[in-house]
């Protein structure tokens, strides 16, 4: 069955270059209005012009899409809640929020300033959220929404030099816990997206040939599945990259378990061995499940 996006709304951030491009270019293939958001800033987020996002328009609009710019920052609530006008007020409604926008301003944290590392978080992280609470109430109040939220392997995996943007890439994955549960009911689902591209901010990093395999458009069938009305799965974390696509989940040891009296340091330090030991292990699905089962309950 062919995957088609006829008569809904997506909004892509960051959507100028890149995965975003990509992901703009491959909904609009497939029917969806798309608001092509992009300030046109550099990797950094300084400065900003109006070519990324209309080119992209351009693009859509000469293979027989349907596309509207957008250039206001994610990273400011106003801002951000004007992206979503822009979709209401070109198409009427939003459907989809595809959350890409990002920027890299990668230092060692003991040389990082703090301005550096707000600015990070405002994009990545409370971008995020601040475009998603805009268009959360449309896709509430109609019962039908499909959001995905942009990870990274620097935040669930570790990367030097990253703490701002790894720090929030997994701080997004804790937002998109919390909507799963209050999103599932209205038919609002959100899933994160850890992908695995070459792009501007990657570009630097990697050879011609890993550029080549790590197209961004290897990327996009993940995130257009995950947009998709066939797609009944939420709040889970997805890879992509290089025609790979797996799923990520964490993980907790049975533990050990001190009782009959008050745990000291010292049980901590003699059992260290068996509560890191994730042989056998357990899945949960809710803060309430691994509490019950710390209790014993």
């Amino acid at each position: 069955m062919t995957i088609r996006f006829d008569n809904r709304v997506a909004i892509v951030t960051g959507a100028g270059n890149g995965l975003g491009r990509a992901h703009a270019l491959l909904l609009a293939s497939r029917g969806a209005k798309v608001v092509v958001n992009d300030p046109g800033g550099a990797v950094d987020g300084k400065g900003g012009n109006h070519a990324a996002a209309d080119q992209v328009v351009a693009e859509i609009k000469a293979a027989g899409g349907v596309a509207v710019p957008n250039y206001d920052s994610v990273a400011d609530p106003k801002s951000a809640a004007n992206i979503v006008k822009t979709a209401v007020d070109s198409f009427g409604t939003v459907d989809i929020v595809v959350n890409n926008a990002g920027v890299l301003r990668d230092k060692t944290f003991h040389n990082m300033t703090v301005e550096d590392f707000d600015f990070v978080v405002k994009v990545h992280f409370l971008g995020t959220a601040y475009v998603t609470h805009a268009a959360w109430p449309i896709m509430r109040n109609k019962a039908y929404g499909r959001v995905v939220v942009t990870s990274s392997n620097s935040g669930i995996y570790g990367n030097f030099g990253q703490s701002n943007y790894g720090g929030a890439k997994l701080a997004v994955v804790g937002f998109m816990n919390a909507l799963r549960l209050e999103g599932q009911k209205y038919n609002v689902f959100i899933n994160a997206l850890a992908p695995v591209a070459g792009t501007r901010m990657t570009e630097s990093l990697m050879t011609p040939e890993a550029l080549e395999k790590l197209k961004p458009e290897y990327v996009s069938p993940m995130v257009a599945y995950l947009c998709s009305e066939q797609c009944q799965r939420t709040g889970e974390i997805w890879s992509a990259g290089a025609g790979y696509f797996a799923r990520i989940e964490y993980r907790e040891a049975p533990g050990v378990r001190i009782e009959g009296r008050a745990p000291t340091i010292e049980d901590v330090e003699a059992n260290i061995e068996k509560i890191a030991d994730l042989t056998t292990n357990k899945i949960y699905r809710t803060s309430g499940e691994e509490v019950q089962a710390v209790v014993g309950a």
